[in-house]
């Protein structure tokens, strides 16, 4: 038997006073239109996958990446690393070396240290003052 005479004989027997069935359990085949409604069932949306990708291929966040690519800085590591040795080179070592690893150019050398100068103190003594008074002035 066919589903339409089925249906019929089903419509044939139900109580008089119920009429049709509920819209939702009706199913129009022969409107226009019956093979898109086929179609939309068909095809309904997965949750979770996305069409544009190729098969096994995970979609990267731009923001994970950005933090994947953003440098890191490592100054406390290095710094707990080098600090936890207890060997010190020698300076005139470390200066050679230094020396060494830099150019010839004039903008590569360190500036020149020069030395201090001390101030110049006077090389009269308090008695040489004194004296020069009594000699020049004439007092005792």
């Amino acid at each position: 038997m066919s589903a339409s005479l089925l249906r019929r004989g089903l419509e044939l027997l139900e109580a008089p006073g119920r009429g049709e069935a509920p819209p939702g359990l009706q199913r129009e085949r022969d409107g226009p239109g019956a093979a898109g409604g086929a179609r939309r069932r068909k095809a309904a949306p997965q949750a979770g996958r996305n069409k544009a990708t190729v098969k096994g291929r995970v979609v990267k966040s731009a923001i994970e990446e950005y933090h994947k690519k953003k440098p890191v800085n490592h100054l406390t590591a290095n710094l707990k690393y080098m600090l936890k040795g207890r060997f010190v080179a020698n300076k005139a070592i470390t200066e050679q070396v230094l020396a060494q690893n830099r150019g010839r150019k004039s903008k590569d050398q360190p500036p020149k240290k020069e030395a201090k100068k001390k101030p110049e103190g006077t090389v009269f003594t308090e008695e040489d003052f004194r004296k020069f008074e009594r000699e020049y002035f004439g007092r005792p």
